[in-house]
Protein backbone atom coordinates (compact mmCIF):
# COMPACT_ATOMS: atom_id res chain seq x y z
CA UNK A 1 0.00 0.00 0.00
CA UNK A 2 2.74 2.63 0.50
CA UNK A 3 3.85 2.08 -2.91
CA UNK A 4 0.35 3.22 -3.78
CA UNK A 5 0.52 6.23 -1.86
CA UNK A 6 4.16 7.13 -3.34
CA UNK A 7 2.97 6.74 -6.87
CA UNK A 8 0.02 8.81 -6.11
CA UNK A 9 2.06 11.55 -4.44
CA UNK A 10 4.08 12.08 -7.61
CA UNK A 11 1.13 11.60 -9.56
CA UNK A 12 0.03 14.82 -7.85
CA UNK A 13 2.97 16.75 -8.22
CA UNK A 14 3.20 16.23 -11.42
CA UNK A 15 0.17 17.06 -12.37
CA UNK A 16 0.86 20.36 -10.09
CA UNK A 17 4.18 20.97 -12.38
CA UNK A 18 2.12 20.47 -15.54
CA UNK A 19 -0.77 22.94 -14.29
CA UNK A 20 2.01 25.69 -13.47
CA UNK A 21 3.65 24.97 -17.23
CA UNK A 22 0.39 25.45 -19.04
CA UNK A 23 -0.27 28.66 -17.06
CA UNK A 24 3.49 30.06 -18.58
CA UNK A 25 2.60 28.66 -22.04
CA UNK A 26 -0.68 30.42 -22.05
CA UNK A 27 0.40 33.86 -20.65
CA UNK A 28 3.75 33.68 -23.20
CA UNK A 29 0.96 32.28 -26.21
CA UNK A 30 -1.35 35.59 -25.08
CA UNK A 31 1.78 37.82 -25.15
CA UNK A 32 3.02 36.73 -28.25
CA UNK A 33 -0.45 37.28 -30.14
CA UNK A 34 -0.78 40.29 -28.81
CA UNK A 35 2.43 41.54 -29.95
CA UNK A 36 1.36 40.11 -33.71
CA UNK A 37 -1.56 42.14 -33.64
CA UNK A 38 0.42 45.00 -33.08
CA UNK A 39 3.12 44.47 -35.78
CA UNK A 40 0.84 43.58 -37.95
CA UNK A 41 -1.34 46.76 -37.44
CA UNK A 42 2.10 49.23 -37.41
CA UNK A 43 2.13 47.18 -41.11
CA UNK A 44 -1.24 48.24 -42.39
CA UNK A 45 -0.79 51.38 -41.15
CA UNK A 46 2.54 52.59 -42.55
CA UNK A 47 1.32 51.18 -45.98
CA UNK A 48 -1.86 52.76 -45.66
CA UNK A 49 0.17 56.21 -45.17
CA UNK A 50 1.86 55.15 -49.04
CA UNK A 51 5.19 53.94 -47.15
CA UNK A 52 6.55 50.76 -49.39
CA UNK A 53 9.71 48.70 -49.37
CA UNK A 54 12.21 49.39 -51.55
CA UNK A 55 12.18 46.37 -54.60
CA UNK A 56 14.84 43.91 -54.35
CA UNK A 57 17.28 44.24 -56.62
CA UNK A 58 17.46 41.75 -59.49
CA UNK A 59 21.22 40.55 -59.80
CA UNK A 60 23.32 38.88 -63.40
CA UNK A 61 23.14 35.94 -61.76
CA UNK A 62 19.05 35.76 -60.86
CA UNK A 63 18.51 37.07 -64.57
CA UNK A 64 20.83 33.96 -66.13
CA UNK A 65 18.63 31.69 -64.26
CA UNK A 66 15.19 32.95 -64.99
CA UNK A 67 16.38 32.99 -68.69
CA UNK A 68 17.28 29.37 -68.80
CA UNK A 69 15.10 27.05 -70.84
CA UNK A 70 14.16 23.91 -69.34
CA UNK A 71 14.43 20.94 -71.71
CA UNK A 72 12.88 17.63 -70.94
CA UNK A 73 13.69 14.57 -71.92
CA UNK A 74 11.61 12.42 -73.97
Amino acid sequence: MNDQVNHLQQLVEQRNTLSTDLESLTTQTTRTRELALKTQGAIEYLEAIGVKLPEPEVTEEETEVSETEVVEEG
